[in-house]
């Protein structure tokens, strides 16, 4: 018995050593110029041809944002002679490799677009992702790879969250090529701390001087980590890695594994800001389980070549949204009254949004692909955010949950059963008619008419009766003003909102006005129409394309609806475990 299971062992090993492999390496020799030059190495195969794909979209940000546009040069040899390389799709080179046991593939990678989803490469330092830099097999994508770093001839550290293995160099594994492009590198000279929080020891890679605090950074992180950690009641991750780069101007956070980017202004470190950028730090590393493994179905394996759709944005963003926030508070750097005024704001923001009552949450979350990530002059009249509308969500659901369960559980309790269910038990992702279940069992409300109403419609959300449940009154005042309901820049029309005086007037996008009244117009409409009323009528004279016309304008009154969330005198259990629960 123990001669036929050493056999079997040795077999498997054997298989695991003759298994194809992929692997890449990554230099940049001239960083002025913004190319990496990057080799896969395609052991094995043995195939007459091998298609190699450029990823489309990053995991995280729903656009298709076609990665394969900066790739230049792509050339493939087996033992130095060249092989004939073909491009056959957008993103799709095939290789005539004629069984070759080993082929070296030799790509450039132009990297000069500084954000979290993609890649950057100048004097400085270099930065990427994953799926802006590895092309990809199809058929090989479970398969482990090897990646070596060759760090320019100046610069000393290479940090990421994929695991080192050897002790030269820089070189790293990953077991498939999901985690191969879910773990971005920061390569340069960048600053690096380390603090432990929930047994997990994780290290912070500060690019670009700011106005930090490393001590502070290190204690005030550290509560962050300790607040999202007690939603779920464990940690996953070994070790984590924050990337932080300090610019002039920021463009947020994408979420990884074990992993962030977050990019700041550099000068964010002060009053003003500084809770902003922890409110950051905490919607990012919330998503290292809301997401990344409590998941809509649709979100891993992955689709590389195309998007991939789900209506759940509004669970995985906005509840996200909500829990950056309050998770503030549970950590100690808001105030009661400071979370209420966040909740406060985001509410006013929603309901004054035209788009709120054409597009419902599950819709804005099914067409993040063509709507969210690609906005127009228009998009605030047909279009709500999953982010800010899910946040709200999450509100009204907390204290439904926290009232019908007699301040047993509250949201937090259905995050726990998400994760313990899907991801660790099933280990896949769940349905939207799955996410209302989970809300039901831990609750025991009956969520069909909400899901109808408010979810997969455009209804508004009974405020009041929710908020009462806090002890919390709801204050609904009906506001009117004599809004032009133009955004100008200059004396140029940038947007228009729907059912204003501009919208029905024929104002149109990209219309220079010029007078009004016959009176120059200086950007100051407030001036013109102090003595105005309702009824009046305005002679606009525009040019439009360079054609100088008047248009006749009559002045209507707008309504702005502002909700008024109001502290309760005497706080109640449900409106206590809300804000303090664990």
């Amino acid at each position: 018995m123990k001669v036929y299971l050493t056999v079997f062992i040795l077999l498997i090993f054997n298989a695991f050593l003759n298994a194809t492999n992929i692997n890449y390496e990554v230099s940049m020799s001239e960083p002025h110029t913004h190319y990496f030059e990057v080799k896969m190495i395609i052991i094995d195969h043995q195939k007459e041809y091998i298609d190699i794909q450029m990823p489309v979209w990053a995991p995280g940000s729903y656009l298709v944002r076609e990665f394969a546009k900066s790739v230049d040069e792509v050339s493939a040899t087996f033992n130095k002679k060249k092989l004939t390389v073909e491009k056959i799709n957008k993103n799709t080179w095939r290789i005539f490799s004629d069984k070759a046991k080993e082929v070296v593939v030799s790509y450039n990678v132009y990297a000069f677009e500084m954000s979290v989803r993609t890649s950057f490469l100048d004097a400085s330092h270099g930065y990427f992702n994953g799926t802006s830099m590895f092309m990809f097999v199809d058929e090989l994508r479970n398969q482990p790879s090897k990646i070596t770093i060759y760090p320019y001839k100046d610069w000393k550290k290479v940090s990421t969250a994929l695991p080192k293995t050897a002790d030269k160099g820089f070189v790293y594994s990953a077991t498939n090529y999901d985690i191969l492009v879910d773990a971005p590198f920061e390569i340069g000279n960048h600053q690096t701390f380390e603090f432990t929080a929930a047994g997990v020891l994780h290290t912070v890679a500060m690019y670009g001087e700011g106005n930090y605090n490393i001590e502070q950074l290190k204690t005030d992180m550290a509560k962050i980590v300790e607040a999202c950690t007690n939603v779920f009641g464990e940690n996953p991750n070994k070790n984590y890695l924050f990337i932080i780069h300090n610019l002039t101007v920021g463009s947020g956070g994408l979420e990884h594994l074990n992993s962030t980017t977050l990019q700041v202004n550099r000068w964010t470190y002060n009053e003003s800001g500084y809770k902003g950028f922890l409110s950051l730090v905490a919607h990012e590393y919330f998503h290292l389980w809301n997401v990344k493994r409590v998941r809509p179905k649709e979100l891993g394996p992955f689709d590389y070549n195309n998007e991939n759709y789900t209506s759940l944005l509004w669970v995985m963003e906005g509840f996200t949204s909500y829990y950056d926030e309050l998770l503030l508070l549970r950590a100690g750097f808001y105030t009661e009254d400071e979370l209420l005024r966040k909740f406060n704001s985001s509410i006013n923001y929603v309901e004054n949004q035209p788009g709120n009552k054409v597009q419902s949450v599950a819709h804005s979350s099914f067409d993040a692909w063509i709507k969210s990530y690609r906005p127009t002059e228009n998009s605030s009249n047909t279009t709500i955010s999953y982010y800010s509308k899910g946040g709200i969500v999450a509100n009204m659901l907390d204290l439904m949950i926290i009232n019908q369960t007699k301040n047993a559980k509250n949201l937090d309790d259905v995050m726990k059963y998400l994760y313990q269910e899907y991801y660790k038990k099933q280990n896949r992702g769940f349905t939207a008619k799955e996410m209302q279940q989970a809300i039901e069992k831990v609750s025991g409300l009956k969520l069909d008419d909400f899901f109808e109403k408010y979810i997969n419609g455009t209804q508004t959300f009974d405020y009041e009766t929710v908020f009462a449940y806090a002890g919390m009154e709801v204050v609904t005042l009906s506001e009117k003003s004599l809004s032009f309901g133009a955004s100008l820049s200059g004396n140029k029309v940038r947007n228009i909102k729907r059912n204003t005086m501009a919208y029905d007037g024929g104002i149109n996008v990209n219309d220079e006005i010029l007078a009004i009244n016959g009176h120059r117009f200086d950007d100051n409409f407030a001036e013109i129409i102090e003595d105005k009323k309702p009824g009046d009528v305005l002679e606009v004279l525009i040019s439009r394309d360079n054609l100088i016309q008047t248009l006749k304008i009559s002045i209507k009154e707008s309504e702005f609806i502002r909700y008024v969330l109001t502290t309760p005198k005497e706080k109640n259990s449900i409106y206590k475990k809300w804000m303090k629960a664990n």
